[in-house]
């Protein structure tokens, strides 16, 4: 009786799986279509709010020129804009870097300047130490990998200027500035296209839900105050708070033509550890505000709790649970070879042929919807569509997508064994970058 009902709640969690993946997909097919046609103008705008533009980089020294010159070339008045760099516990030439270019004889004028820190609390404190000293309206948030595009500014501040009492936040997205290094950096892009492309868009569009990426956003200086600023350590500080700018009741909006350049890992150590910290980051968040879906707090805390949770913890657990059914079940299939007098343990009554035909059919239709999912993203974006595309996303459902189950579980493990022996669970495996 045990093995049925947990068959039955593993088929269920798979089957409301696919039942939300199709309403993102649902809601960023309607938003594309609707916003696809639209011819987007670089106008003046009625006003230039001040910007402080921050940027975080601990041994950053190969990538940091490269992003420091896209945010000085930045289309806004640059006398709007003030430019804080931290060299944060480097023991590399991060701040020489950051000295030689602002020296060229085109940035000397510029209101920037380099702060070399050695202070605790990783980007959060980096952030917080910034929010300071800021002169700014708004705290724009670059990583030092985080290549702007010329008009990324222009487009977060446009947006944020429409309704400047609601929307606290406005980020825009973020693209794959290594894409075509190797078969991993490949599928990072996939991936990020989809989650900028398809989940943000679909989100926003449907629930006017927004979520802080780690760079290439806004931030109103007077509300981050308010709210005593960044937490400090936080492995995903832009989770933590964009769950606290939604419990205010304020928004976090979406300028879906704001564009930044990201490098990402290149090897699978790096990737792993890099995500291990983002999935260990975001358990501790939905952990910390699980209890908002028992009170009357603001409904898309609510929403955007259940969908974490369930990302997280419940489809999670189905995947695994499904993929031990069916190895069980397998397994068994073949030892009854040798010896008839096993049975099969995962079966709905007497016929164990249904639970396997149930799960075959679950399977394809999450193949599907991934491939689908992973086509439409890149339809979306100029030179993107193409059947290398798709025979990619079938290669990495196999093999890159599920990476992430391992990451996910080594993430819950490390979670916990954090809270039962008291140790400090913050702690940053340096991303690796490359030339």
């Amino acid at each position: 009786m045990f093995l049925q009902i947990l068959m039955i709640v593993t088929l269920i969690s798979i089957w409301l799986s696919l039942l939300m993946s199709l309403t993102t997909l649902g809601g960023a097919t309607h938003f594309w279509l609707k916003h696809s046609t639209k011819i987007v103008q670089i106008t003046p705008l009625p006003i230039y709010p001040k910007v402080t533009i921050v940027v975080p980089a601990h041994n950053e020294e190969i990538v940091i020129a490269q992003t420091l010159e896209a945010i000085l070339n930045l289309n806004y008045p640059a006398e709007q804009v003030e430019i804080l760099l931290y060299a944060d516990n480097c023991n590399d030439n991060t701040a020489l870097e950051m000295g030689r270019v602002l020296n060229k004889d085109k940035y000397r004028n510029r209101n920037a300047q380099v702060i070399q820190r050695s202070g605790k609390g990783g980007k959060a404190g980096v952030l917080n130490d910034a929010l300071k000293i800021a002169k700014g309206d708004y705290i724009g948030v670059y990583d030092a990998d985080a290549m702007p595009e010329k008009n990324a500014l222009y487009f977060l501040v446009k947006k944020a200027i429409e309704n400047p009492e609601r929307y606290m936040a406005v980020f825009g997205r973020n693209k794959t500035r290594n894409a075509k290094q190797n078969f991993l950096t490949k599928c990072i892009n996939q991936e990020i296209v989809v989650t900028q492309r398809i989940q943000h868009c679909a989100i926003w569009h449907m629930f006017k839900i927004g979520r802080i990426p780690g760079t290439n956003f806004i931030i109103s200086r007077e509300f981050v105050e308010s709210i005593g600023g960044w937490r400090n350590g936080a492995l995903t500080e832009d989770t933590d708070i964009s769950f606290k700018i939604m419990q205010s009741g304020k928004l976090i909006a979406l300028a879906y033509n704001s564009e930044a350049f990201q490098q990402e890992p290149e090897t699978v150590h790096d990737y792993y550890f890099q995500r291990l910290r983002w999935a260990k980051g975001n358990y501790q968040v939905v952990i910390n505000n699980f209890k908002y879906l028992f009170n009357r707090s603001n409904w898309r805390v609510k929403l955007e709790t259940f969908y974490y949770s369930c990302t997280f913890f419940l489809f999670n657990a189905a995947i695994i649970l499904s993929d031990i059914i069916f190895a069980t079940n397998v397994g068994c299939m073949v030892a009854r070879i040798f010896n008839p007098a096993i049975t099969i343990p995962f079966t709905f009554g007497s016929n164990n042929g249904l639970i396997m035909q149930v799960l075959l059919v679950n399977w394809i239709l999450m193949i599907v919807l991934y491939i689908l999912q992973n086509s439409l993203a890149m339809s979306t974006q100029f030179g993107q569509a193409t059947t290398g595309q798709i025979w990619l996303s079938l290669a990495s459902y196999f093999t890159y997508s599920q990476l992430f189950i391992v990451v996910s579980v080594h993430a819950v493990i490390s979670v916990c064994l954090d809270a039962i022996f008291h140790r400090n669970g913050n702690v940053w495996v340096k991303t690796k970058r490359f030339d």
